[in-house]
């Protein structure tokens, strides 16, 4: 992995967003932030082993190239994140038309 993360935003809303992250071709997981005043929480789910350093690489990303456009770090309180490491198993919708209708 070199590092060179890639974030597609899936939701945003006025206090929080959900970004899905990539490296090249490999999904490496899902991001989403939660905006509260001055203390931002974010939970990332990674789907790849990170080596502890690439992890806090990432997480230097993150702040770098998401967070700190909503808050800098000298203008907030704490920027709290809990990685957690697991896979997509499905996605369930309301909709009438299936996802696969959707993406075809």
């Amino acid at each position: 992995m070199n590092g060179h993360y890639k974030f597609v935003r899936l939701v945003r809303t006025g206090a929080s967003e959900i970004y899905i992250i990539w490296e090249g071709e490999n999904r490496v997981g899902q991001l989403d932030l939660h905006y509260a005043g001055d203390i931002i929480h974010g939970t990332l789910i990674l789907e790849m082993h990170l080596p502890s350093a690439e992890e806090e690489d990432l997480l230097t990303h993150i702040d770098q190239d998401i967070v700190s456009s909503y808050r800098p770090s000298f203008d907030r309180e704490d920027f709290l994140v809990t990685v957690y490491h697991g896979e997509e198993i499905s996605t369930y919708t309301d909709a009438q038309n299936d996802l696969d209708d959707e993406l075809t």
